[in-house]
């Protein structure tokens, strides 16, 4: 059963496979027709994400174990609906090794274990390095041998047969792994990681052998009928992304595969064989219809490639410095082979390259490398040739490396440091492009329907740094800079912060999540200064910095003149937000490809980035808003959020009930004063119609003698009024709502 929409739930210890199962007949009533799960497979004790898999042969104990998954899948396929999974085939969580019996065992036997070959090890060192010791210059003296284990504080480690005897120091220094500080993981790290996490080890899922012993639950599930598609977490990860979606595609047959692969401003997907990404470049199209590209510039800015370059250029000689020195030991006889490596990835304009796919990106990061660094141009040329061969080692692990030089560069560094118009800065988005145009979003979608018309689209997800509403809030700014600058630069001067782009940042933050708790708004501060690394770190975190960022936090909720401007601003743009938010869900529930709900979002949800965005929803006030609705409630716009509520249900109801209605793509266009206020289109009989600039709107009068014109006599399925065909006013057809719905007449 192919998905027609999905919901995305975050299933965890708290809210575990039988709570789960407990939503099977909300969803079903809902409209959806999968439930799709973060990972189902044990996972390290406490993980709260389940990302940090430390054994795939088995379901989570933690979230109920194979009987929690048994019922979850006779409750979904009770109701109907359909099972969509999360799997993360790069790595496994190492951080507790007791728990991941392929680490425990390399640890304890080396290379001589049966799972040596599971890891992506570079074994020149003789030792895997393991950087879990504090900082003190007698931390090693720290260590306890119990047993057959080797203790440092809560950690344990297995020791190699036969070198029990001794003191503790001595039967450390006879294991395969050596325990050092861990300021050390990112220059020294011998094996590679997820990104810069050294508690998450990279697997070697290119070897069918690995393949097939990490996916064999997950395939068991499939071939049983109880999984009908797949989530692939982060497949830039993997050596050979192709082949893996090969193999995997052959080994569940007819199964809905999509990727969480970023695509760039104009990239194109490669030709794997997937229904399409997870949808991040949707959700760049379908946010930046809200935002008003011609306020570009009334918004000052730095240089936002310059920010880029500066954050990935730290990724690559820093946080990954010990990945860049394993690249740069296979090109011994090129003199500043780091450096010119360092230097290419900053300037990749992609995430990376799958050679030959997107040699042209290499290309391009080769020459701009050139223009800014003259000095390394020998070590360039020679590099040229072995980046550009697909059978090169040194090309393959560098396609690796790019992906996370700029994950970590970007979306964890600049998106944090360039804080002009954050609604920008997103998952897959670009800051450097101010908005979506109506007609940019067109062309785009009818695209996306030509080649990906099954691949997945979304608002929010777990990874997002802003919400969907946070972000249909921010959207506003858009149409009053001058009202915005005169506001955030009188609260800076009565909240001062020694660092002005992260306090315009943080402004943004408590604008668009308001009114958020306290506790929330300083955890989110703490988070994104420390990604920022300007004026503190995770590894350095800096006291007095901290003090004052926490201070104006303070000052927000106990300065009272303060906190009603706030309040009182926030007031002024609520409305135009609602409406965003409005419009943005319906054009995503109903645009080209398979839409996905992130849990709790069919109401208002103004959440900031993880672990905000995963804190437990109410279902139960879900459910009811929900019976009030069917029971021929109309809500109006207003803080309950019961407007989205009826939004999603009926957009996802109607796709699933008739999807004859969704098989093309074709603009509508507007005529009179306020067209440019509307984004409407066609899906071959079910017709969207959105709201876009609604404050803007709202200063100009409203619609006037703007009408959009309808093929026939057609049904709002928010409203149940019926319109006329021919050129209807918008005055009339979007005076309850900021967003109609419309259907043939005959399914009412």
């Amino acid at each position: 059963m192919k998905p027609v929409s999905t919901y995305r739930v975050q299933v965890r210890p708290g809210f575990d496979l039988a709570a789960t199962a407990g939503l099977a007949d909300y969803l079903a009533a809902l409209g959806v027709s999968h439930l799709y799960t973060a990972p189902l497979l044990a996972a390290t004790p406490g993980s709260e994400h389940g990302y940090d898999v430390v054994d795939p042969s088995r379901v989570n104990p933690q979230l109920g174990g194979e009987e929690g998954r048994r019922r979850l899948v006779s409750a979904l396929r009770a109701a109907g609906l359909g099972l969509v999974v999360d799997i993360v085939p790069n790595h496994v969580g190492v951080a507790v090794p007791a728990a991941s019996p392929a680490w425990w065992d390399v640890l304890r036997h080396g290379r001589e274990s049966r799972y040596a070959g599971w890891f992506d090890i570079d074994w020149t060192r003789p030792r895997i390095l393991l950087p879990v010791l504090g900082d003190g210059p007698d931390e090693i003296e720290k260590l306890k041998v119990v047993g057959d284990e080797l203790h440092y504080y809560d950690h344990r480690f297995p020791l190699q047969p036969g070198t029990e005897s001794g003191s503790p120091q001595e039967v450390h220094d006879r294991q395969h792994y050596e325990l050092v500080s861990w300021r050390r993981g990112n220059s020294e790290i011998n094996y590679r990681r997820f990104f810069a996490i050294p508690e998450l080890a990279g697997l070697r899922v290119e070897d069918p052998a690995v393949f097939e012993a990490t996916h064999r639950e997950l395939l068991r599930w499939h071939a049983a009928g109880e999984l009908d598609g797949i989530r692939v977490d982060h497949p830039d990860g993997l050596r050979d992304p192709a082949a893996y979606l090969r193999r995997l595609a052959e080994a569940a047959p007819g199964a809905w595969l999509v990727v969480e692969k970023i695509l760039e401003v104009g990239e194109e997907l490669p030709d794997w064989p997937v229904a399409g990404t997870t949808g991040y470049d949707a959700l760049r199209e379908v946010s930046g219809l809200f935002v008003d590209p011609s306020a570009e510039a009334a918004f000052p800015a730095s240089d936002w490639a310059a920010q880029v370059h500066q954050g990935k250029r730290a990724a690559a000689t820093k946080l990954l410095a010990a990945e860049l020195k394993r690249l740069a030991r296979m090109a011994p006889d090129v003199p500043d082979a780091e450096d010119a490596l360092a230097e290419i990835a900053a300037n990749f304009p992609v995430y990376r390259s799958y050679l030959p796919v997107g040699a042209e990106h290499l290309q391009q990061a080769r020459t701009a490398a050139e223009r800014n660094r003259p000095d390394l141009a020998g070590a360039l040329e020679a590099l040229g040739p072995r980046l550009s061969h697909p059978d090169d080692e040194l090309a393959v692990r560098f396609q690796q490396y790019t992906g996370a030089v700029m994950a970590k560069g970007v979306e964890d560094t600049a998106f944090y440091r360039y804080s002009r118009f954050t609604a920008l800065n997103e998952v897959g988005g670009d800051p450097g492009h101010f908005g979506v145009p109506p007609a940019e979003f067109h062309e785009a979608t009818q695209a996306r329907q030509a080649r990906w018309p099954s691949g997945m689209t979304t608002l929010s997800t777990h990874d997002t740094k802003r919400s969907e509403d946070v972000r249909a809030r921010l959207a506003v700014l858009s149409e009053l800079p001058d009202e915005w600058a005169t506001a955030v630069h009188r609260w800076m001067a009565r909240a001062p912060l020694p660092d002005a782009a992260f306090a315009h940042l943080l402004w943004q933050a408590v604008v668009g999540a308001w009114p958020i708790e306290r506790e929330r708004l300083h955890a989110y501060a703490e988070k994104a200064a420390r990604e920022a690394s300007t004026s503190t770190s995770w590894a350095d975190p800096d006291a007095e910095f901290e003090r004052a960022m926490h201070a104006v936090v303070d000052a927000v909720y106990d300065d009272p003149a303060l906190n009603a401007e706030i309040s009182a601003f926030v007031d002024s743009i609520t409305a135009a937000g609602w409406s965003n938010s409005l419009g943005q869900k319906l054009v995503q529930l109903t645009m080209p490809g398979v839409p996905d709900v992130y849990q709790g979002t069919e109401l208002w949800d103004f959440s900031l980035v993880d672990p905000d965005n995963r804190r437990p929803v109410d279902f139960a006030a879900r459910r009811d808003l929900l019976t009030r609705l069917d029971g021929g409630w109309q809500p109006d716009v207003d803080a309950s959020g019961a407007a989205k509520l009826l939004v999603t249900s009926r957009a996802l109801r109607l796709r699933r009930d008739h999807p004859e209605l969704f098989t093309g793509y074709r603009p509508v266009v507007a005529e009179g004063p306020a067209a440019s206020h509307v984004v409407a289109f066609d899906r071959g009989g079910a017709i969207t119609v959105a709201t876009r600039l609604p404050h803007a709107l709202h200063r100009r009068g409203g619609w006037g003698e703007t009408r959009l014109p309808l093929p026939g006599e057609l049904t709002d399925v928010l409203t149940g009024r019926r319109f006329p065909g021919g050129a209807v006013p918008l005055a009339a057809l979007l005076d309850r709502y900021p967003v109609a719905l419309l259907a043939p007449v005959a399914l009412s």
